[in-house]
């Protein structure tokens, strides 16, 4: 049953590429508080899902001190994945309509990002299905804003609607091709389950103060700082409900 719920969790993740679009449709009060309440939700689930669930998972399967450096490079790692992305998005801000070249270079980045969802994922289910849940819920918290993000960049790259929601969902499959190869590849390698847990950590973590933390801090009404912390605190209870409530 493994390979089928990663199957299936992978797929769902892929598919919010399609349903971040539907966000898109909605008037513009609501999608900012829909998006409002996702980013700070996704701080939660992912801040928990790496230090409540991966990071001691790991630490069970293999030395400290190789959970804590592998959770380190995941770090470092995706500290490079984002100056990519977040140069290629930044020329698209000053580039003309025309100049599609900068899509695909997103697209790119995109997908390689995609792909180790898709790893983690997998590593995660391999572990234990009650871990494979609780990663599945943080990266879907998280994908659903990017995803809108991205379908909004190819779009002013000129692509046209269509073409960039197809485009978005190959992109987005890549975490499928990240989870099968996983899958297949980890029992070959000795520690590779456990490597990838403490790697997904660190990608979660960075991802949660590097990405999101700062677009939150952009919030300086009290009321509305309130609020987000309080998403917060409820994606972390949701990670540990769901994992005690599997368990």
């Amino acid at each position: 049953m493994v390979l089928e719920l990663i199957i299936a969790a992978t797929i769902a993740i892929s598919l919010a590429s399609l349903g971040g679009i539907a966000l898109l449709r909605v008037n513009k009060p609501a999608e900012e508080k829909i998006l409002f309440a996702l980013v700070s939700l996704s701080t939660g689930t992912l801040l928990a899902g790496a230090f409540l669930d991966l990071l001691p998972e790991s630490l069970e399967r293999t030395t400290p001190s190789t959970a804590l450096a592998t959770a380190l490079v995941g770090i470092l790692v995706f500290f490079v994945l984002e100056k990519l992305i977040v140069w290629h998005h930044h020329h698209a801000d000053h580039a003309k309509v025309s100049e599609k070249p900068l899509g695909y270079l997103s697209l790119v980045g995109d997908a390689l990002h995609n792909f180790f969802d898709g790893v983690a994922i997998s590593a995660a289910f391999i572990a234990s299905p009650a871990l494979g849940l609780t990663t599945t819920l943080a990266v879907l918290l998280h994908e659903i804003p990017q995803e809108i993000g991205d379908y909004s960049l190819l779009i002013y790259s000129g692509f046209t609607r269509k073409k960039a929601l197809l485009f978005n969902l190959g992109s987005a499959l890549f975490a499928v091709i990240g989870a099968l190869l996983f899958y297949f590849a980890a029992p070959f390698v000795q520690n590779l389950s456990s490597l990838a847990l403490a790697f997904t950590a660190g990608m979660f973590i960075y991802i949660a103060t590097a990405d999101v933390v700062p677009e939150l801090q952009r919030e300086k009404t009290p009321s509305k700082s309130a609020l987000q912390f309080l998403f917060i605190l409820i994606g972390v209870a949701l990670i540990w409900l769901v994992t005690r409530f599997l368990e």
